[in-house]
C-alpha cells in the first residue's frame, strides 16, 4: 500500500509548499510539514521531524513548561525510534532524542520511567556500535552511570564507569578524560572498593602531572586540586606517609602558582574544583537509596538529574537556619555544638559553592565570608576540643580556605594557609 493513501493529498501540498516557500518557517510550522511529509516519505523526513521535535522542545518560549517539553521530547523520541534502521546517524539521534526525554521526565518527578529511558539509551548505544554506527559499545551508557549513583546504586555505578573507562582506553585515546576517571573512582569508593579507587585517582593524577611537566596542558590549579583531593584519600586509607608527599607537592606548585602564576592562561576551571570540593564532602551527606536519590558526587553538578539539583539547591535556606541556630547554641554550650556546627558550616559552605558556580565565575567576594567563617569556627573549637579532633577540623578548613583561593586566584593567600595546613597534619 502508498504511504500517500494514507494522508490528505492537501495536507501534503501544503506540507511541501510551506517547506520550499521563501519565508522563514517557525519550529511550529515546521514540525507541522514533517509530521505530514514523514508519513509519505519516512526515510528523508523521519530524522528531520526529530530534528524539529528535539529543538521545539528547547523553543524559549516553552522554558518554564515542564510539561509541553516533556511531550515534545517524548515525541521526538517516538519518533526516533521509527527511524531506519540502515540510516547511518540513526543512533545518534536515538540516543540525543532519549537523552532529552529522559532529562525532562527527571525533572517532573517521574525516576522510574526515566531509569527505563537510560537504560533503552545504553542499548540503543550498544545496537548501534554492533551495526557499525557509533565507535564505541558504551556509546550512550554515561546517563545511566549517574542515575545509578543518584539511587545508591554504587557497585552496579562503578561497574559501569569502569567498562566506560576500559572502552576509552581501548579505542586509543591519547587519555580517559578527567570527568570519566572521576567519576569511576568516586563510585569505586562509594561501593567499598577504596584501594581500587586510590588506584583510580593516582592514575588521574599522574596524567595531570604529566601534562602539565611535559605540555603545560593542564593548569596547575587543577592538579593542585588533584594532589590535595588525593590528600585527604591517603589519609582516610592510613597512608600518611604518602598523604604528606601529596600535600607538599601540591605546597611546591601553590609556591609557583604565587611566584610566577599560571604557565598558560586559562578560561573558567570552576568545575573541577567544585566537584572535587563536593565530592569530598559526601560522607557528611545523606546515603543515597532508590527511595530517597541523593547527588551523584564525583560527576559536576549539570550532569545531576534536574530534579535531585534543585532538591540539593532548594535546602540551602533549611541549610542556613540549621546554622545560625546551632552558632547561637554554641554562644553557651561551646563543647556540645561546636562540632557539629564546623561539620554543619562545612555543608553548607560547600553547597554555596555548587549554587554560586551555576549562577557566575565570580566567587570571591560572595564566598569568602563562608569560608572564612568555616576557619574561625575550627579556631574556635581548637580551644575546647581535644588535640586531634581540633587538629583535624583546622586542617580541613584551611584546605577549604585554601583550595577556594587557588580557585580565586588569589595565590599568595592559598600558599600561606597551605603552608599551615602542612604544620598541622604533618
Amino acid at each position: 500500500m502508498d504511504h500517500a493513501d494514507k494522508v490528505d493529498q492537501d495536507a501534503v501540498l501544503w506540507a511541501r509548499t510551506m517547506l520550499l516557500g521563501s519565508g522563514r518557517l517557525s519550529l511550529g510550522q515546521q514540525v507541522e510539514a514533517y509530521r505530514v511529509l514523514s508519513v509519505v516519505s519516512p526515510l528523508t523526513y523521519l530524522p528531520k521531524l526529530t530534528e524539529a521535535l528535539l529543538s521545539y522542545g528547547y523553543a524559549p518560549e516553552v522554558r518554564d513548561q515542564p510539561e509541553v517539553q516533556l511531550a515534545r521530547h517524548a515525541e521526538a523520541a517516538v519518533t526516533a525510534r521509527r527511524v531506519d534502521a540502515g540510516d547511518p546517524k540513526r543512533t545518534e539521534l536515538l540516543v540525543r532524542a532519549l537523552s532529552a526525554y529522559r532529562y525532562e521526565l527527571y525533572a517532573v518527578g517521574r525516576r522510574a520511567e526515566g531509569f527505563a529511558i537510560c537504560e533503552e539509551m545504553a542499548e540503543a548505544g550498544r545496537w548501534g556500535f554492533a551495526h557499525g554506527q557509533v565507535s564505541s559499545p558504551m556509546y550512550g551508557h554515561g546517563p545511566l552511570t549517574a542515575v545509578l549513583a543518584e539511587d545508591g546504586r554504587h557497585r552496579e555505578a562503578a561497574e559501569l564507569c569502569g567498562k566506560l573507562v576500559q572502552a576509552a582506553r581501548s579505542e586509543g585515546s591519547a587519555k580517559v578524560s578527567f570527568w570519566a576517571m572521576i567519576e569511576w573512582a568516586a563510585e569505586l569508593d562509594a561501593a567499598g572498593r577504596h584501594y581500587a579507587a586510590l588506584e583510580a585517582f593516582a592514575d588521574i593524577v599522574d596524567a595531570s602531572r604529566a601534562e602539565v611537566d611535559d605540555e603545560g596542558s593542564t593548569p596547575l590549579a587543577i592538579l593542585i586540586w588533584q594532589l590535595v583531593h588525593q590528600a585527604g584519600m591517603l589519609d582516610a586509607a592510613g597512608h600518611r606517609v604518602e598523604a604528606r608527599g601529596a600535600r607538599e607537592e601540591a605546597l611546591a606548585f601553590l609556591s609557583e602558582l604565587d611566584e610566577t602564576g599560571e604557565r598558560k592562561s586559562w578560561s573558567n576551571i570552576l568545575s573541577w574544583w567544585t566537584t572535587l570540593y563536593a565530592l569530598s564532602g559526601r560522607s557528611a551527606e545523606p546515603v543515597p537509596l532508590p527511595k530517597a536519590p541523593a547527588p551523584p558526587f564525583g560527576l559536576p553538578f549539570h550532569d545531576w538529574s534536574p530534579d535531585i539539583k534543585q532538591a540539593y539547591f532548594n535546602g540551602l535556606p533549611a541549610l542556613e537556619e540549621q546554622v545560625a541556630s546551632l552558632r547561637e547554641a554554641a554562644k553557651t554550650d561551646p563543647c556540645g555544638h561546636l562540632p557539629e556546627l564546623v561539620a554543619l558550616h562545612r555543608r553548607l559552605t560547600i553547597r554555596s559553592a555548587l549554587c554560586r558556580e551555576q549562577r557566575s565565575h565570580r566567587i570571591l567576594k560572595p564566598l569568602r565570608p563562608l569560608f572564612n567563617a568555616g576557619v574561625a569556627l575550627a579556631r574556635r573549637l581548637a580551644d575546647v576540643a581535644g588535640v586531634e579532633q581540633s587538629r583535624e577540623a583546622l586542617g580541613r578548613a584551611l584546605t577549604d580556605r585554601s583550595m577556594f583561593l587557588v580557585a580565586a586566584q588569589q595565590y599568595g593567600e592559598a600558599y600561606d594557609d597551605y603552608r599551615e595546613v602542612l604544620d598541622l597534619l604533618g
